[in-house]
């Protein structure tokens, strides 16, 4: 197995020596202290006025390394709402972002933190689990960026599904207000425990409990019945569906079945165990999400005990984070799924049990099952109660995240135990949303100009 990272090395935010020795409460107090060079009220500013940049010209430079014929898909999908484009355009807020103070406190960022890109998997023993579940984008940075990402994206669901200023506002503070509580809970934890912790808020009843019931309905049984057709043997095969789902030309599925050894090798012994128990069948493109169209996304068909017994693998192809040009202090990954892989290992309790890596003609892939009892959210069902149920939960998830990788200590007495923290993000979140809504109307725009290439699916 591929040797993983060291702790330091792994969050980008090694504590020097001295700051290692020092008790909880002087960590604390440290993070108090920052407030001096960041004041809290200072989270809320947004500047649109000192952009240097042109969001639709980042967008499209994003495109570059993508499958251009696909292109199109993404942009139509980022054109149908401003949500829509949040979603597909990680890297603008990125640039924006990195015009803001920071408090210098680092973490293993999600990098896309949106109430989309949290949901429910399986656990290797099969009890369901809600959590963060994107990594895209992930890398060693401020825990801010993360929480203003997820935040601005409660005030843009919130909106889509008809919720009022008031009800968006509060849903804010209940994210932030959870995050902040919760970093301080998980401050006083030992270390072991802390690896241990679930957030198991809200899933009796409410919208977590409904995306949870959601996951134990999506079994990679009923993917079966959904991607693929009978074959003559009794067998099953990806249905073609272009251009979302199609078969590949021999040459290319061979190259992605061979990129299974090395990919075996980043498992533990244990999972490779379950890997050689499943024989491939079949291999196809299939495009997914809405930042990640364009990008090379295979899936592979394979069959355990029988043909009643199938296991659908994700290799997705990996782009250097949109972050990375913003954090000339975290070292170049060398490969990038990898970046992902270790990410996902750090900030979730429990992961995919087969989640690991390969390389494909020189091109960085991630690998993953592809359908596992997972689930998410529908922004338009987060309305009233549920949006602000959803971003308690929320707050409480990226805390953890955030606790296991960054010091929690310091960044607990950075937030307080007051609502500054919660008014400042809210004023933000609601600022960066209208400035999201103005750049979706510049890109549709750009669609109608034919500056950008968009298909509509619906």
């Amino acid at each position: 197995m591929t040797q993983r990272l060291g702790v330091g090395e792994a969050t980008g935010c090694k504590m020097a020596e001295h700051m290692k020795r020092k008790s909880i409460a002087e960590r604390h107090d440290y993070g108090r202290n920052l407030r001096q060079a960041v004041h809290r009220v200072d989270q809320a500013v947004w500047t649109p006025h000192a952009r240097r940049h042109d969001p639709v010209e980042i967008v499209l430079r994003s495109n570059a390394e993508r499958l251009p014929a696909l292109i199109p898909i993404k942009m139509g999908r980022m054109a149908q709402s401003p949500f829509g484009f949040f979603r597909g355009a990680a890297p603008v807020m990125a640039a924006d972002l990195a015009m803001l103070p920071k408090t210098g406190l680092g973490v293993q960022m999600c990098g896309d933190a949106h109430v989309r890109n949290l949901g429910a998997f399986a656990a290797a023993d099969g009890h369901l689990v809600f959590d963060l579940n994107d990594f895209d984008e992930t890398i060693p940075g401020p825990w801010e960026w993360d929480l203003k990402r997820l935040a601005a994206s409660f005030v843009l669901a919130g909106q889509g599904a008809g919720d009022s200023k008031r009800e968006c506002d509060d849903a804010v503070r209940d994210l932030v207000r959870s995050y902040r509580e919760g970093m301080d809970r998980f401050a006083g934890m030992k270390v072991l425990e802390l690896l241990r912790c679930e957030v198991r808020r809200g899933t009796r009843v409410g919208p977590v409990h409904d995306v949870l019931a959601k996951a134990e309905r999506a079994t990679p049984e009923r993917t079966l019945e959904k991607l693929t057709v009978p074959t003559k043997d009794g067998g099953r095969r990806f249905a073609d569906k272009k251009p979302l789902l199609e078969h590949l030309p021999d040459s290319t599925a061979r190259n992605v079945l061979a990129a299974l050894i090395p990919y075996r090798e980043t498992l533990c012994a244990a999972r490779q165990l379950v890997l050689d128990a499943y024989q491939p069948v079949d291999v196809a493109f299939k495009v997914v999400g809405t930042g990640s169209v364009g990008t090379r996304d295979y899936v592979i068909l394979c069959f355990g005990n029988g043909f009643d017994d199938p296991l659908f693998l994700q290799v997705k192809e990996e782009m250097p984070s949109c972050y990375a040009p913003y954090l000339p202090e975290v070292n170049p990954f060398p490969h990038e799924g990898r970046r992902v892989a270790e990410g996902q290992y750090r900030m979730q309790t429990v992961s995919d049990p087969l989640l690991g890596w390969t390389t494909i003609d020189s091109r960085h892939f991630l690998v993953r099952q592809l359908a596992d009892h997972k689930a998410g959210i529908d922004p338009a069902e987060l309305k009233g109660t549920a949006l602000r149920e959803f971003a308690a939960v929320s707050g409480e998830i990226l805390a953890k995240a955030h606790a296991r990788t960054g010091d929690a200590a310091a960044i607990a007495g950075y937030c307080g135990k007051s609502d500054k923290l919660d008014q400042a993000i809210s004023k933000f979140a609601f600022s960066y949303a209208d400035q999201v809504s103005q750049d979706h109307a510049r890109f549709v725009e750009a669609v109608r100009q034919g500056r950008v290439q968009a298909i509509s699916e619906s």
